[in-house]
C-alpha cells in the first residue's frame, strides 16, 4: 500500500470531499486524522470505519488559531508525524458585489485562506525530515478563462489558495515538501447542494460535457496521487479535476 506508515491530516473530514479522501488514503494504508466541526456522528462513524488503531477524530473550527494548534497537537500526540495534510474546510456563499458585507468577506477568509495557512505553518514542523505534502483545495469555479457568476466572495478566496501554491511551494521545496491543489468543478457533496434549486442544478449538469457532476471519490483519487511517492516531482501547481467542465 503506497501511502503504508504516512500519517494525514484532512480538514472537514466527516462529510463530502475530506471523507472520501480520508477513506481513500487509508484505504492506501494511511494512518488519517480526521477533524470536523459539528458532526460528530459522523466523525466517530469513519474513525470507526477504519479503525482507532489508525484514525483519530478532533473537533475543532479551523478559522481560529487556538483550535488549529489543538488540532496539530492531538495529530502529534496520537501519532508522532504529520507527512500529509490537506486544508480542505471551506465556506461556499452565494455573493455577487451588491450582497457582499464585511462580516461574509471576513468569514470566507477567514475559513477558506487563513485557516489553511496557518494550518500549514503549525503542520511544517512536525512533518519528517525528508519531505511531505501539503493539498490545497482550490476551486474550478475560477479559470483563466471564467469565473462563475455569484461567487464573488468564495472565487477571491480560491484565487488566494492558488497563489498561496505558487509562494508555498517555494518556500518549502529545501525541505523536500511539495505544495500543490486540486480545484475539483461542480462536485455532489452537501456544500455544493447547498442552497441550489433543482432548476439551478439541471442547468449545472447541462453545462458539463459529461452531463453530471464529478464524485468525491474521483477528486479523492487525485488527491492520492499528490500524496504519494508518484508525485514527488509534481509541485506549485493546481491540478483541475473537472470533466472538462469550464476549460
Amino acid at each position: 500500500m503506497s501511502l503504508s506508515g504516512k500519517v494525514v491530516l484532512i480538514t472537514g473530514a466527516s462529510k463530502g470531499i475530506g471523507r472520501a479522501t480520508a477513506e481513500r488514503v487509508a484505504a492506501e494504508g494511511a494512518s488519517v486524522v480526521i477533524n470536523y466541526l459539528s458532526d460528530s456522528r459522523a466523525a466517530g462513524e469513519l474513525v470507526a470505519k477504519i479503525g482507532a488503531d489508525r484514525a483519530l477524530a478532533v473537533q475543532a473550527d479551523v478559522s481560529r488559531i487556538p483550535d488549529i494548534e489543538r488540532l496539530v497537537v492531538a495529530a502529534v500526540d496520537k501519532f508522532g508525524k504529520i507527512d500529509i495534510v490537506m486544508p480542505n474546510t471551506a465556506v461556499m456563499g452565494m455573493y455577487d458585489l451588491a450582497h457582499a458585507t464585511e462580516a461574509a468577506f471576513e468569514e470566507h477568509f477567514a475559513l477558506n485562506v487563513k485557516g489553511p495557512l496557518l494550518l500549514v505553518q503549525k503542520v511544517v514542523p512536525h512533518m519528517p525530515p525528508n519531505g511531505g505534502r501539503v493539498i490545497f483545495v482550490s476551486t474550478g469555479l475560477n479559470t483563466a478563462t471564467s469565473v462563475a457568476p455569484g461567487y464573488l466572495l468564495y472565487v477571491a478566496t480560491k484565487g488566494a489558495v492558488d497563489q498561496l501554491v505558487r509562494a508555498l511551494s517555494k518556500d518549502l521545496a529545501s525541505r523536500g515538501i511539495t505544495v500543490n491543489a486540486v480545484a475539483p468543478g461542480p462536485t455532489g457533496t452537501e456544500l455544493f447542494y447547498r442552497g441550489k434549486s433543482e432548476q439551478l442544478l439541471e442547468t449545472l449538469r447541462k453545462g458539463s460535457p459529461f452531463g453530471r457532476f464529478g464524485e468525491p471519490d474521483e477528486i479523492a483519487s487525485v488527491v492520492a496521487f499528490l500524496a504519494g511517492e508518484d508525485s514527488k516531482w509534481v509541485s506549485g501547481q493546481v491540478l483541475r479535476v473537472n470533466g472538462a467542465n469550464m476549460v
